[in-house]
């Protein structure tokens, strides 16, 4: 039987920090291992507990979220990183990714934007825990888990197109990425949390540049169906 992923929390705001807990607790496969609502704090009880996971927020009494990642990569704790914060400017996105954060939630944020979060997180644990990994899974991880010397430049918003963006890019890869079976853009919508128009966008952007495969299921009555999976 495989153990619960070990999570910890990070918030100042006491309300937010319950508001995930329940999350998480409504999220199988989890299980809280402590909670801290300041950088200092969360430092050492990360330190002491060895969680897997950390839920940081950015905004912290001392030390900022930047500031706790950039620390823990100096300790080389092996630990792994959500963000999950009100900031949204591009410096403290890119910077995150380039810390090796797995993912960024901007709040206010659905349960299921969130549960999506830890759901993929849980499945590329899955993957890496195998003693070997193939040249498909590792190219694949490779494509949502970039070097930080190389995450500036890779998930720069001035390399997509206009109107599309580098966080959603990689959060629909990690959603594809924990399916058992190609799903369509409605789908996807659904499942990330975005209209059906954008999903395609970004559906199409991505088959276009060789990071998800395109199946087109054609039916007995009515159009084909495009259905969308990882490489």
């Amino acid at each position: 039987m495989q153990e619960n992923i070990r999570v910890m929390i990070v918030d100042d705001d006491p309300m937010v920090m319950e508001v995930n807990k329940q999350f998480v607790e409504a999220t199988g496969g989890f299980e809280i291992v402590g909670a801290a609502q300041s950088g200092i704090e969360a430092l050492a009880m990360i330190a002491a507990k060895q969680p897997h996971l950390v839920i940081l927020d950015h905004f912290l009494p001392d030390l900022n979220g930047m500031d706790v990642l950039v620390e823990l990569r100096k300790q080389n704790q092996p630990v792994d990183v959500i963000l999950v914060t009100a900031a949204r400017d591009s410096e403290t996105v890119q910077s995150v990714f380039r810390y090796g954060a797995i993912d960024y939630i901007v709040k206010p944020f659905r349960f299921d934007r969130f549960k999506s979060a830890l759901d993929n997180y849980k499945a590329l644990r899955l993957k890496l825990a195998k003693n070997e990994l193939n040249q498909e899974e590792i190219d694949y991880l490779a494509s949502t888990k970039v070097k930080p010397q190389q995450r500036e430049l890779q998930l720069s918003e001035e390399l997509l197109p206009k109107g599309l963006n580098a966080v959603t890019m990689k959060q629909i890869l990690l959603f594809l990425l924990n399916q058992k079976k190609a799903l369509s853009a409605e789908e996807v919508a659904e499942g990330v949390g975005l209209a059906r128009v954008t999903a395609r966008r970004y559906l199409d952007y991505l088959e276009k540049t060789k990071k998800i495969k395109l199946e087109v299921q054609y039916g007995t009555i009515g159009r084909p169906i495009n259905r969308y999976s990882p490489l």
